[in-house]
């Protein structure tokens, strides 16, 4: 790896972990790095997984204050996300890529819309604290498992699929909401981490490279998101998350 590659990776993990920790979708700036280097793309995907996995749970500290109160919460939607990122990892090791490469795209821009529509969709299923406490449980248990089983599978946006799920439900700040978010995509990370080190085909240079500048970036961005309004951060998500969205789908119908 030249001192090029070593700069780039470093520079995109930086930027990395702010965008995760802000918003999600950091994995669209480190995965195209990786493959720069020279990485196929099935082992820049794992390499990737685990280099980000560090920034979230930076991203967890730095939000640490948002976390107040909502241990209760957490006990209960952690071991939803190990059982869907551990589901999400199979699929990812036993189909083709070619599926996920249809898919995807539309999950992060249907995960987009329903945080930019949130209000909107709110009035239909009803605010967050008008449900029953059996609903909303059951609600948030289902689209839990799915957003870490999507995490596990390739993990790019995967904060806005989570914020999106968690702010169609609970009745919280979206700072608060955000705070749990990373909870969330730190336990899904620290599942990619377990699978992929023993059956991925891992570039473990790639991850002693990135990894650092995630954790750096990941600390940074969690205390700029306490600092944003909840409309501002909702719109930068959304920005972030669109964007993704487009890129994935561009791949897909021209790669």
């Amino acid at each position: 790896m030249s001192l090029i590659d070593v700069t780039l990776l470093v520079v995109a993990g930086l930027a990395a972990g702010m965008v995760n920790a802000i918003a999600g979708g950091g994995s669209l700036l480190t995965f195209p790095a990786l493959i720069a280097t020279g990485l196929p793309a099935v082992a820049a995907n794992v390499t990737n997984s685990l280099s980000v996995t560090p920034g979230y749970w930076s991203s967890v500290w730095g939000s640490r204050a948002e976390l107040a109160g909502q241990a209760k919460r957490a006990r209960w939607l952690v071991p939803l996300a190990l059982v869907g990122g551990v589901g999400g990892c199979v699929l990812l090791l036993l189909t083709p890529p070619s599926v996920f490469e249809v898919v995807t795209p539309f999950l992060v821009l249907s995960a987009t819309a329903v945080l930019g529509f949130q209000t909107k969709l709110q009035g239909l299923i009803g605010h967050p604290a008008d449900l029953s406490p059996l609903r909303r449980r059951a609600t948030l248990t289902v689209l839990t498992l799915l957003g870490a089983a999507y995490g596990g599978y390739f993990g790019a946006a995967l904060g806005v699929v989570l914020v999106a799920v968690l702010a169609l439900v609970l009745d919280e700040t979206l700072q608060r909401v955000n705070a749990l978010k990373n909870v969330l995509s730190a336990t899904v990370g620290a599942v990619t981490v377990a699978v992929y080190a023993i059956f991925g085909p891992v570039s473990w240079l790639g991850v002693a490279v990135v990894a650092p500048a995630t954790v750096a970036g990941g600390y940074l961005g969690a205390r700029v998101a306490r600092r944003l309004s909840a409309r501002t951060l909702r719109w930068t998500i959304v920005v972030f998350g669109t964007v993704v969205g487009l890129i994935l789908l561009y791949r897909a119908i021209w790669s």
